[in-house]
């Protein structure tokens, strides 16, 4: 790649990352795992069906997940080869290719670095206050929970990059769009089971 190639691509990137920063600044507003064991809120509740839809998987049950006794044994058991796990990593897979159209695979992990790094840190300061409250210490459940939304943000991330160039995407009602809206309404969506959608 020449200098003024280079030049080009770096111009490109710039406005997109720029994006990107703003929405891994917003990562410490998110109120994580704040509305654990609730009763399930009726919009919430249609994001989880958005979520399923989008995902191909519309006839799903949304189960929801009592404690986190209940929350720990979903996520230890879950399989990562189920069909849903696979959607997600199709979907994923297109996202960056999307993004790789237009910026550097270097830029692509740089920014997404930042996300995962400010998700991870907000993410664990809020659980260790929510797990305080219902005297939760399992520090295995507290990287499951944690992994969980740092990959949510990850996935928000990468769609907003996969969708920069493009106006006819649609990422407002992407899957991986209403997948981090379940933890922006303090939930978190353990994953999907058989022909449940576990979601605590």
């Amino acid at each position: 790649m020449t200098d003024d190639e280079e030049l080009e691509l770096l111009e490109r990137e710039l406005p997109v990352l720029s994006r990107l920063r703003r929405f891994a600044d917003g990562l410490e507003e998110v109120p994580w795992f704040s509305r654990l064991g609730e009763m399930l809120h009726p919009g919430t509740r249609r994001i989880a069906e958005h979520y399923l839809d989008q995902l191909g998987f519309p006839d799903t049950e949304i189960a929801i997940l009592a404690d986190w006794e209940d929350a720990a044994a979903s996520a230890e058991t879950f399989d990562w080869a189920n069909p849903a796990w696979e959607a997600e990593e199709l979907v994923r897979a297109d996202l960056t290719g999307r993004a790789l159209d237009y910026m550097s695979d270097e830029a692509l992990q740089l920014g997404l670095s930042v996300v995962s790094d400010r998700a991870g840190h907000a993410a664990k300061s809020a659980l260790l206050d929510t797990a305080a409250l219902w005297d939760m210490v399992d520090e295995n459940v507290h990287n499951l929970s944690v992994g969980g939304a740092v990959q949510a943000a990850y996935g928000a991330g990468l769609l907003l990059l996969a969708a920069a160039n493009d106006p006819e995407f649609d990422a407002d009602t992407h899957a991986f769009a209403v997948k981090f809206q379940l933890f922006e309404h303090g939930r978190w969506p353990v994953g999907v089971v058989g022909s449940s959608f576990n979601l605590f």
